[in-house]
């Protein structure tokens, strides 16, 4: 009697991910410790050897053991092996006796520049690669006009080291904060002018030294941190003191 082998069913396995990525991609912050999970896959087997690639190259692995089975394996991307662009991860599985398989790619986006700069000090909330924002020179000197109090201002934003496309700004007078829509490609590396309403003027209130600064957070979550503020006088006449 001929016996015919029996052939194992094809793996099926399902590309890896990366529980760290935020928004479109990965940033500077999580390529310190980036980590990239292997969802558990049918006929997952001790002795099971699964290696993970980043772009092409092999960058870890891990042999399965009893207790790995139907569990999630976490493997480490070394910092090292991390540059900006675009890149793809993926994992072969190879069993005893057996070919190894690969799986499905993983696409990502890695950005580890920070918008105006890496921080020179971990110190604090300041980012010094940021310029200040920019007043007319008679708001500078002598603070909002009444006229400007009603009709609101314009602010204008330098461009920034690292400015891309869909760059997040957020601009923050006195206590409130003003979303700015993300940045698109005609404005990368072009000032960036805001209109102040005079409704948020008037909700931060009356302040002889009222704070103005700005952030950025790019695509993949990196955060600026605030510019250096500028200081102004704003009196909307709710407080009659602040005009003298």
């Amino acid at each position: 009697m001929i016996h015919t082998p029996v052939s194992r069913t094809p793996l099926k396995l399902f590309a890896p991910y990366l529980p760290q990525s935020n928004k479109q991609g990965i940033g500077a912050l999580a390529a310190t410790h980036l980590l990239v999970n292997i969802d558990p896959y049918p006929q997952m087997e001790c002795g099971d050897l699964i290696e993970l690639f980043w772009g092409d190259c092999y960058v870890a692995s891990t042999l399965l053991s009893e207790s790995d089975i139907g569990y999630t394996s976490v493997l480490h991307i070394p910092e090292s092996f991390l540059q900006s662009g675009k890149v793809k991860t993926y994992y072969r599985v190879t069993k005893i006796g057996s070919e190894s398989v690969r799986s499905p790619s993983c696409k990502v986006w890695v950005k580890l520049e920070t918008p105006g700069g890496h921080l020179v000090s971990a110190e604090g909330d300041e980012n010094q690669g940021l310029a200040p924002v920019k007043f007319p020179d008679s708001v500078m000197h002598r603070g909002l006009s009444a006229q400007q109090v009603k009709d609101g201002i314009h602010v204008t934003i330098e461009p920034y080291l690292h400015m891309e496309v869909y760059d997040e700004i957020t601009l923050r007078w006195g206590d409130i904060r003003m979303d700015i829509p993300a940045l698109t490609e005609q404005q990368v590396g072009r000032d960036i002018t805001l209109h102040v309403p005079a409704a948020l003027i008037r909700e931060a209130g009356d302040d002889p030294h009222q704070e103005v600064t700005y952030c950025i957070i790019d695509r993949v979550g990196n955060n600026s941190l605030w510019a250096p503020a500028r200081s102004l006088k704003v009196c909307t006449g709710a407080t009659p003191e602040l005009e003298q």
